[in-house]
């Protein structure tokens, strides 16, 4: 007599239609399945499938390490549903130069499509809606000291030094780049406050 295969060890139809390596959304999945909810619990259930968020999954690629994780940029993207945003860390304006000290926790995402919090694969995201931000390519030190000064009152750092040690080297910074950052990206009190640092800048130099 023939034995009937129990419903856990039958092979789910979804997983002919996930590739290791990638990052699926449920809304994608569901033309493969007519049950696309019981058929995910199931392949997570066995670990074909990691969920990493509500709505998210991923199927791990492996190496001879074990299972390597999604890339930050694929896991972003298909949260997104777009390619076009901007993905860092605050410590980054440590690079500057300008006293700032603190290590954060988080990752900062400027996109056009979500705003908020959110845990995907065990990670924080801080997602913030930017009508305009530099590709990851073209992030200069001019960007980063206009972002910085943008988001200054987000930093655990003394603001009164920041500034000082701003204002203090600005003319290290390449002139024609930053003037660009500024008009591109700058918010309207940093432009008030640089346009006004640049202004001193020009009629100290005219005296010198």
């Amino acid at each position: 007599m023939r034995t009937q295969q129990s419903s856990s060890n039958k092979v789910s139809p979804l997983s002919r239609h996930v590739r290791a390596g990638k990052v699926y959304r449920r809304e994608d999945l569901i033309t493969y399945s007519t049950s696309v909810d019981r058929e995910l619990q199931q392949l997570v259930s066995q670990g074909v499938l990691q969920k990493l968020a509500q709505g998210l999954y991923y199927k791990p690629k492996k190496n001879s390490f074990g299972a390597v994780p999604p890339s930050e940029s694929e896991l972003l993207s298909v949260f997104l549903k777009d390619k076009n945003f901007l993905c860092f860390n605050p410590s980054v304006y440590n690079s500057l130069r300008l006293g700032t000290t603190q290590l954060y926790n988080k990752t900062v995402v400027y996109n056009h499509k979500r705003h908020g919090e959110f845990e995907l694969d065990q990670r924080r995201y801080e997602f913030r809606m930017k009508p305009r931000f530099p590709k990851p390519t073209q992030v200069t030190t001019e960007y980063l000291l206009v972002d910085m000064l943008n988001n200054l009152d987000d930093l655990a750092e003394d603001q009164e030094s920041v500034l000082a040690a701003a204002q203090r080297k600005l003319a290290d910074f390449d002139q024609p780049r930053l003037q660009r950052a500024l008009e591109q990206y700058g918010a309207a009190a940093t432009k008030r406050l640089m346009k006004r640092w640049l202004a001193d800048m020009r009629a100290r130099e005219q005296v010198a």
